[in-house]
């Protein structure tokens, strides 16, 4: 993942911030929105983006954009910075590879528990058998 050509590709989307503030929220956009596409990131390779589409397949829009946003702060230089963090962040635990399939199967304790059980259910059926002298 190179951080430098991300952060060249990403979009930034400024708007007016919902919540307290009075006045001043009513004035300025300090709202802050970063959007990357994946698909056209040259800063990510196709191990990257297939990684980051099974971790974050939730997260990314029908045309294959990651978008983070911000609002916390009246400042949008703060809400700029800290969309960023969440953004890098948010991509370096969406790299890591996915996790290893594993095979499935009984464990060995329920399969003898099972054949105990069924040879104590056919003793008792043998038990209703016809009494021969």
């Amino acid at each position: 993942m190179n951080w430098d050509v991300i952060e060249r590709e990403l979009e930034l989307r400024t708007s007016r911030s919902s919540g307290a503030g009075g006045q001043h929220v009513n004035k300025t956009e300090s709202r802050v929105e970063l959007v990357l596409d994946l698909d056209a990131s040259q800063g990510l390779s196709r191990r990257e983006r297939d990684n980051l589409r099974y971790h974050l397949g939730n997260r990314i829009d029908g045309q294959g954009r990651l978008s983070v946003t911000d609002q916390s702060d009246r400042s949008q230089h703060t809400n700029r910075k800290r969309a960023l963090a969440a953004l890098r962040q948010l991509l370096e635990r969406g790299i890591r590879n996915p996790p290893k399939k594993r095979k499935a199967g009984a464990f060995k304790a329920n399969s003898r528990k099972r054949l105990e059980k069924k040879k104590q259910r056919g003793e008792v059926k043998a038990g209703r058998g016809k009494v021969r002298w």
